[in-house]
């Protein structure tokens, strides 16, 4: 499944609508490619107090954090995640683990999952340990 993307910083009403559209399509089908692999999405969009993550799962017991980034190539997708983001992320998904009932002791990683204009998914599992 082909996304449509601009790189133009300029965009018109139409371009943002189109990106906001092809980024909802490549989360839906990164969430779609983990729910085949056993997980099930807890959360889409979920907001905590320092920012949003685009997807929360639970897979075999663990918590999963999925940043999705979207472009023409995974190597253009991945140049798009900041470490300022990777930090909001970070304290989003602690926020979110004080929610659950064991706390910051939950099992959980954080996942980049990229995606590019054909609409092929690479995952970069446990990507804070990476960046």
């Amino acid at each position: 499944m082909p996304f449509d993307f601009q790189n133009d910083t300029a965009f018109t009403g139409d371009q943002k609508r189109t990106n906001y559209h092809a980024g909802l399509s490549a989360e839906q089908a990164v969430a779609r490619q983990y729910c085949d692999a056993g997980a099930v999405v807890l959360e889409t969009r979920w907001r905590g107090r320092c920012g949003e993550i685009d997807l929360i799962l639970s897979d075999r017991g663990r918590v999963v954090f999925v940043e999705v980034k979207k472009s023409r190539t995974h190597a253009q997708a991945l140049q798009r995640l900041t470490p300022r983001q990777v930090g909001r992320i970070l304290l989003s998904a602690e926020d979110y683990l004080g929610r659950c009932p064991t706390g910051s002791l939950t099992e959980s990683r954080l996942d980049v999952a990229l995606v590019d204009a054909q609409g092929t998914i690479e995952i970069l599992p446990n990507a804070s340990m990476m960046l």
